[in-house]
């Protein structure tokens, strides 16, 4: 019941110019709070997506610029999954394994966050058609009782999930804080608000761009996906009991003589992983079982082997069609998952600036019998 209105705030108050700068900011803060990309997107980036139609930005772009900020928290995020499994996988301390992110993902986060900027000033200076946010700003103030305590709703989730607080109640006690608000608030029958959460809203304003951008939601909305999702967390398990990964490494095996071609092999592992077992989970927990005996022979940090695998597990997922996070993004925010690949530029500047650290050397820490060691005592062995 918030989605209109964080849409009629961000209308009112995010200039068209910054608006992919403020979609990437305010998705990254919400990510890094919550520690949950697919949070961030079913609640920020749905708003972000509509707010961006509305302004007339193509939504491929407004849709990387979510993702980007999503996946950027997500990985940074002490609280998140990913980033606790990645590490645990890899036998590293959580906040070891975040500090190691930040070489990375600070300069990665800079080069996106101007790319974005560039992008903006293009997409959202005279080409934005101003009288048709002022008409969707009427419009929504027509059909809703708006006003900045109805988003408390949304805001308890938020903080709950901050917080550490189980995710399954806090976002069931979050859906029903909203019903009980759309009661209050909206004149909508508490028995109708609550049917929501199965069978998704439902309004007819006479205005077909905000009937097709309300009209959706609810757990009927995402069974075809979620259908999907199980079918495919099964193939990746049946793929990783028969050592399908494994095989492949095995072939160039000889080949992983230094950091950078190291790096690169674990990227593509990762890759490779999302691809074939179909979900992040799969990629994070075998990447790493893949590739810990690689980076041990090198004498390799192990903090280096939690970085690239999260870099090219975390980072892909929403690029696959058929996985679980790219089944999920698209459903989320109406748009196949290739219109948006293109523009998911905070993975791609990731990955190519964890190759650029491996074959220079940069960031790679090397350790002797568990002792780190500068790079350049190592190079001098």
């Amino acid at each position: 019941m918030a989605s209109y209105q964080l849409i009629y705030y961000g209308l009112e108050f995010i200039h068209p110019s910054i608006f992919l700068l403020a979609t990437l900011v305010i998705c990254s803060i919400t990510s890094l709070a919550t520690g949950t990309s697919w949070g961030t997107v079913g609640t920020a980036g749905i708003a972000m997506m509509a707010i961006g139609e509305g302004m007339g930005i193509p939504l491929p772009i407004v849709a990387g610029a979510v993702l980007s900020g999503a996946y950027f928290g997500d990985k940074l995020s002490p609280l998140s999954d990913s980033t606790v499994l990645a590490a645990t996988m890899s036998k590293v301390d959580v906040i070891a394994h975040v500090r190691a992110l930040l070489y990375l993902d600070i300069p990665a986060y800079a080069i996106t966050a101007l790319l974005f900027t560039i992008v903006g000033f293009i997409y959202g200076g005279k080409n934005v058609d101003l009288e048709r946010v002022e008409f969707l700003k009427t419009a929504l103030l027509e059909n809703f009782n708006i006003q900045i305590w109805m988003l408390l709703p949304a805001i308890f989730v938020i903080v709950m999930l901050a917080l550490k607080q189980p995710s399954v109640p806090t976002i069931a006690a979050g859906a029903l804080l909203g019903t009980i608000w759309a009661t209050l608030f909206q004149g909508i029958d508490f028995y109708v608000a609550i049917d929501t959460a199965y069978n998704g809203f439902s309004i007819n304003t006479g205005i077909e761009f905000l009937d097709v951008l309300l009209n959706r939601g609810g757990i009927q909305g995402m069974l075809g996906a979620i259908v999907v999702i199980i079918f495919g967390l099964g193939f990746g398990g049946l793929l990783e009991h028969l050592g399908v990964l494994k095989v492949i490494v095995s072939k160039f095996q000889n080949q992983l003589t230094s950091a950078g071609n190291v790096t690169l092999s674990t990227l593509i592992v990762a890759f490779l992983a999302n691809v074939f077992g179909c979900a992040m989970y799969v990629s994070l927990i075998l990447t790493p079982k893949i590739m810990e005996e690689s980076y041990d022979k090198l004498h390799i940090d192990r903090r280096v082997l939690s970085r690239n695998s999260e870099v090219g597990g975390t980072l892909t997922s929403g690029m696959i069609p058929w996985s679980d996070n790219g089944i999920f993004m698209a459903a989320i925010l109406g748009i196949s998952t290739f219109s948006y690949l293109p523009f998911m530029w905070l993975s791609f500047v990731s990955i190519a600036l964890a190759i650029i650290y491996g074959y220079t050397g940069k960031y790679i820490w090397y350790t002797k019998n568990n002792i780190e060691v500068p790079l350049e005592q190592k190079a001098a062995h």
